[in-house]
């Protein structure tokens, strides 16, 4: 093939929804891109708009307390985001990303269709009387499902799709290189305005015009998400999946010690590779490293009667490396959980707390506590660009880097910020709770005289946060993944907020429990009024100390790999 017909198509190995080469100029790059982000702003929409006011839900229509709904929460966002290394295994050995997310969005309609059912159909809903409701156990069974079942959903959709739509763009050309990290800024600006279409509409509807509608509109957008990326087919770029990643992995681990006596050659040109193209599907070969070189022992070549060119007897340098690379990922991935821990508080407990304080806007408009979310969201829009058109060009001056901080230093940042939206949240309940005892107001359901708007920083906060960290963190895992397990590490990376959320709910469960014990009301009570919430936000923020501190040891220890290219 002369060099004018291999500049036609892509040289990263994609190819079209009919299986041959990509062309270049017909697929991917931005052209291909609505498609893609537009799908994921609709399915943000329909999860954000169910899953932003579901602490509300369930304390007022399945008659749960403050504690215990939190905890139904903060476990179901766990599973959502620990359901991601199920939907990635199936990407990266199976389906690949195209097929993963078609077919897990027809799931995760199918959960929020049920849910809409659940609050609409009578045989389905929970009986209520005088504002309180006695759901059946079938009933509830229902809802549980439903909800179980988005998050399967959302599970397959979740590590797939930014790196689909990083995928439109080729590593191998400077140009589409550049735009590939633009690409995952604008891609979370994006999905956050569904975001905060969200925040603001669902949240209205769910409160004053009926759950029904609530969650009737995220199942109508889910629909419109499904067509909208299949319209889009013909003009994406497809990488092949390369097998199970957790095979080769097991298959390093079990070759390593089968040579458990035997020795690395100083000379790492002796250790075994494949001359031509890695032989791993649409994954580059990538350069030897030398940590954890004990691993190094499965590339070693013993040339003996029983010698046997089996991958559990013996693998690739790029291979071992690909293990390598996840290894070097994991102490990113626990040394961020506290700071999803804290994000996950935005949809519990800043919601609990927002429903103490004073929502009117004017004399007859009252905001909804779970809508203050729209805050944070607002932050992530305003940051965005802010980040990228002059924090970057500022920051490229002083640092050379042309992503003007390294990927690590921007989510150091974010870690930092994180902390100061706990003590700004802490700060305002112990505010709250002294204007409770100044004024003798012990009745949960009398709204204490400060306004709801107080709330807006610690959410402003979380937005700037995210912005560093969570936008960094996607590219990160999506930048150090090995090519054929780009699904699995951004699984990993979303891992990472399910440990959060269930860190949450362990956290909650410790405290409740060590806190009521002689018939003390604990720091979250059912009336917080009683309580002492402001203990737990600075908990939180204490935690998220000790974990920043550990984060800049793991990201000095950190190697970056070092791929050739195709």
């Amino acid at each position: 093939m002369s060099d004018i017909q291999e500049d036609i198509f892509t040289k990263d190995e994609t190819v079209d929804y009919k299986g041959r080469p990509a062309i270049r100029k017909k697929t991917g790059n931005w052209k291909a891109c609505p498609f893609i982000i537009a799908n994921e702003c609709c399915e943000r929409f329909a999860y954000n708009g169910m899953a932003t006011n579901l602490v509300n839900y369930i304390t007022t229509h399945l008659n749960m307390g403050n504690a215990a709904a939190a905890i139904v929460v903060s476990n179901w966002s766990g599973t959502c985001y620990v359901m991601p290394l199920f939907g990635a295994f199936v990407a990266d050995s199976f389906l690949g990303r195209y097929y993963t997310i078609a077919i897990f969005m027809l799931i995760h309609l199918l959960g929020l269709s049920i849910l809409s059912m659940s609050t609409s159909v009578r045989e389905l809903k929970p009986s209520c009387s005088n504002a309180v409701c006695d759901p059946t156990n079938l009933q509830t069974t229902i809802f549980f499902v439903a909800l179980y079942m988005i998050a399967l959903g959302t599970g397959g959709i979740k590590p797939c799709v930014s790196s689909f739509g990083a995928d439109q763009f080729d590593e191998n050309d400077e140009s589409e290189k550049k735009s590939k990290s633009s690409f995952f800024n604008w891609f979370y600006l994006v999905i956050n305005i569904g975001a905060l279409i969200a925040s603001i509409l669902l949240v209205w509807v769910q409160m004053n015009v009926g759950w029904a509608w609530g969650f009737g509109i995220p199942a109508a957008a889910m629909l419109v998400a499904f067509f909208n990326f299949i319209f889009g087919t013909k003009l994406y770029r497809i990488q092949k999946p390369g097998g199970s990643p957790l095979t080769r992995i097991a298959q390093v681990i079990v070759a390593s010690f089968r040579k458990f006596g035997t020795k690395v050659p100083e000379n790492k040109a002796l250790l075994y590779e494949i001359s031509d193209k890695s032989a791993i599907e649409g994954s580059r070969k990538l350069k030897h490293t030398d940590q954890f070189s004990f691993l190094d022992k499965a590339a070693v070549q013993i040339l003996d009667d029983k010698f046997s060119m089996s991958p559990w007897r013996i693998c690739t340098v790029t291979q071992i490396e690909e293990v390598k690379s996840i290894i070097r990922l994991l102490p990113i991935c626990a040394s961020s959980i506290v700071f999803f821990a804290v994000y996950g508080q935005m949809s519990t407990m800043f919601v609990l707390q927002g429903n103490t304080l004073e929502p009117h806007i004017f004399a007859s408009f009252t905001i909804p506590s779970a809508s203050l979310l729209i805050f944070d969201t607002i932050s992530v829009i305003i940051w965005v660009p802010i980040y990228a058109c002059l924090i970057v060009p500022i920051a490229r001056k002083f640092t050379g880097n042309q992503r003007g901080f390294t990927q690590l230093t921007r989510m150091g940042i974010g870690h930092v910020i994180s902390i100061l939206a706990m003590l700004c949240a802490g700060f305002l309940e112990r505010t709250r709770l002294n204007k409770v005892k100044e004024l003798n107001i012990y009745d949960s359901s009398e709204y204490v005289p400060i306004s709801i708007f107080w709330q807006v920083p610690q959410y402003f906060l979380i937005g700037a946060a995210e912005v560093f960290t969570s936008i960094g963190q996607l590219e990160f895992f999506y930048d150090q993944a090995p090519d054929a397990m780009r699904s699995m590490c951004s699984a990993l990376s979303l891992t990472t907020m399910s440990l959060g959320s269930y860190l949450s709910t362990l956290l909650v469960t410790i405290v409740t429990y060590a806190t009521t014990r002689n018939g003390q009301p604990g720091w979250i009570p059912d009336n917080l009024n009683e309580g002492k919430l402001h203990y737990f936000f600075f908990l939180l923020g204490g935690l998220g100390l000790i974990s920043f501190l550990l984060y800049l040891k793991v990201a000095r220890w950190f190697t970056y790999k070092n791929a050739d290219h195709l």
